[in-house]
């Protein structure tokens, strides 16, 4: 219950009252100056003919006379009426006839802020005796509550999630359908001497859905589920985190049966002891806790703990061993029938065109997980909307794609028609040699338009999905990817900083197929050196070098060797597809885009359509000769580093 805004008002009105009380008492101050006389002096003053007004005021009478006394003030007898008193002090009746007579009653509210400007002293010292015992009653609230567990609590009986809303984890689901029986018929099991599973373990890539899977078992079981972050426990108060999971398992014991829900687990159930500079004592307290808790139910609590993470190689061994989380359930990247499950989970009560095909897309967007998915529905219909559609095309999921992969376009960047020209040569020379090359996953989509951080790009992708990558693949994957610069060479005999990136991409796969796939014929099939990583941040601090100076060399000879090979492989398919090496290149610089169909269309050397348009398609840039090579520009699919100063 929130008690601020009572609280607030309550002072409002408090100032309110007090300003109101302020003004009234300096407005009865300001009024004309009076003289206090007695009865007896109004009288004579009646009688001399000098009071133009009686003004009769409870027990006071104010004179107001035609002399610079001004305004006078008397009292009368409040038992008998004023007349009769003047009279009794010898006021002839016609003077008193002569007199203007008037009886002031005061307002109310006059009355009441005199009263309140009385006792505002001491109503301003009960406000603050009061304030300051709330505030110490709140301040002692906090402290007992600090302790107590922050999980929220979702009853199980209008359940939002089912496992019919997740997709793409058959084989998760299936384990986990298990933990659900074991919670609406614990008997079953009991009977049979089977004891109910203490925790359940999600391990999976960010975005799979481990919240979202357990949170389906809570709606599949139709019990309260208990959700709490493992970075919640942790405070800098040392023995908080433990007093937090207490509290928490005391909850779930009062409600069981039910499920305990611990996202991100690894924030405080890390190797205990593997920390740089020791431990952190506040987390070792809250994971023995839990550790503790865990073991600790009985076999009727009826209670399950599922966690989830993406580091289980960081976790804690005591707290990966039977009896603490007996299962672990593994959700890895969907294939493709789970993707296309996962997208009609996602289009429910989405208006979507005939033309759109869930499978294509599906085997369009390998590597995705659910949460990609989400977000590319979700970046669709955005696409559509803004086009004033009332459903959502196949265009519009597919340019959603590109946008998500690819990022958005820079259709209003100002280009020169020389770096265009390079930025056309250099995309179309990774295009041609990727066709050229019999392993190279197929085209999608050239592109001379910016997108992102890149002023072109050549999109491929596998038609299935891979779990194994071969020798020949990766050879003709890295002369695909030498083919920009290996274009600049062979049309302006001159080579750009467009081929950073590149560069760096080759140099990366060529030293793991010497390092770490042995796809080196003169090293042979073993693993050089040993990755050493920061436990606690999951960041590479290096490689452990295991081998002799020797063997380094070799390894630098290799790499270089594949590199220089892949370079040779470009250059070779080049030359012998040099016309459409040139015919790719002048479509790129004429309509900027070239997809799938287009493109081979323009290999076979077949005509696109003309643009349509006021001035018709740009002009082709004429092709520079060879003894005048134009000057390189910077392109490439990676922001150019500026040149060194000499």
């Amino acid at each position: 219950m929130n008690t601020a805004r009572p609280r607030n008002n309550l002072v409002y009105l408090l100032i309110i009252v007090a300003i109101g009380a302020i003004i009234f008492t300096a407005l009865r101050s300001n009024a004309a100056p009076s003289q206090d006389v007695p009865l007896s002096e109004v009288a004579a003053f009646i009688n001399a003919g000098k009071v133009k007004e009686i003004i009769v005021s409870d027990d006071d009478v104010k004179v107001d006379t035609n002399t610079a006394v001004g305004i006078v003030t008397s009292h009368k007898d409040s038992n008998s009426d004023l007349a009769s008193q003047l009279s009794s002090l010898g006021v002839d009746a016609a003077k008193l006839a002569e007199v203007k007579y008037t009886v002031d009653r005061p307002p109310e509210w006059g009355s009441l802020l005199s009263t309140i400007s009385f006792l505002l002293p001491g109503l301003i010292v009960v406000g603050l005796i009061y304030f300051m015992f709330r505030q110490a009653q709140g301040t002692n609230n906090q402290a007992m509550s600090f302790g107590k567990s922050r999980a929220r609590m979702f009853t199980g009986e209008h359940p939002t999630v089912t496992f019919e809303d997740v997709a793409g984890a058959e084989e998760a689901k299936h384990d986990l359908q298990e933990v659900v029986e074991f919670l609406k018929e614990p008997e079953k099991f009991v009977s049979l001497g089977a004891r109910i599973p203490k925790g359940v373990l999600l391990v999976g890539s960010p975005g799979t859905g481990k919240t979202l899977l357990a949170k389906a078992v809570s709606g599949e079981a139709g019990v309260p589920f208990f959700s709490i972050s493992g970075s919640e426990f942790v405070e800098m108060f040392v023995g908080v985190g433990a007093s937090r999971v207490r509290d928490l398992f005391d909850q779930a014991k009062r409600h069981s049966p039910c499920i305990v829900f611990v996202d991100e687990i690894d924030a405080v159930g890390r190797h205990r002891g593997a920390g740089l500079g020791g431990s952190h004592d506040e987390r070792e307290q809250t994971l023995n806790q839990i550790l503790v808790e865990m073991d600790g139910f009985d076999t009727d609590t009826n209670v399950i703990v599922v966690a989830a993470t993406n580091r289980p190689d960081i976790l804690d061994p005591a707290l990966l061993r039977p009896g603490r989380f007996d299962r672990r359930v593994v959700l890895d990247r969907p294939d493709m029938k789970g993707r296309e499950e996962i997208f009609k989970v996602h289009v429910r009560g989405k208006p979507l065109s005939d033309d759109v095909n869930l499978g294509n897309l599906a085997k369009s967007t390998p590597g995705f997980v659910g949460a990609d998915i989400e977000n590319m529905v979700n970046e669709a219909a955005i696409v559509a909307a803004r086009r004033n559609k009332k459903i959502i095309a196949m265009t519009d999921f597919e340019e959603a794609m590109e946008r998500v992969m690819l990022g958005p376009e820079r259709k209003s960047r100002v280009i020169q028609p020389k770096e265009k020209r390079i930025t056309a040569y250099h995309e179309a020379g990774h295009a041609v040699v990727m066709r050229a090359l019999p392993n190279s996953d197929p085209l999608r989509k050239v592109t001379i338009i910016p997108r992102g951080f890149a002023a072109g790009l050549t999109w491929s992708m596998p038609e299935d999905d891979n779990s194994h990558v071969t020798r020949g693949k990766l050879k003709d994957m890295l002369a695909g990817i030498l083919g920009g610069r290996a274009a600049e060479e062979t049309v302006f005999n001159e080579i750009t900083t467009g081929a950073s990136n590149d560069l760096e991409k080759v140099t990366e796969i060529a030293r793991s197929m010497v390092q770490r796939w042995g796809m080196s014929e003169k090293l042979g099939p073993l693993v050089y050196g040993k990755k050493e990583e920061l436990v606690f941040l999951g960041k590479d601090l290096g490689e452990q070098r295991d081998y002799s100076e020797a063997v380094a060399q070799q390894i630098d000879g290799e790499v270089q060797r594949i590199v220089a090979e892949a370079h040779e492989t470009a250059l070779r398919a080049l030359a012998e597809n040099r016309e459409r090496l040139d015919r790719v290149a002048e479509t790129l610089i004429e309509i900027e885009t070239l997809d799938m169909e287009d493109f081979e269309k323009v290999w076979n050397g077949e005509e696109l359509p003309k643009l349509d348009g006021p001035g018709g398609p740009p002009p082709a840039t004429p092709k520079p000769s060879k003894s005048a090579p134009e000057a390189p520009a910077p392109t490439g699919n990676k922001p150019n580093p500026a040149p060194l100063p000499a």
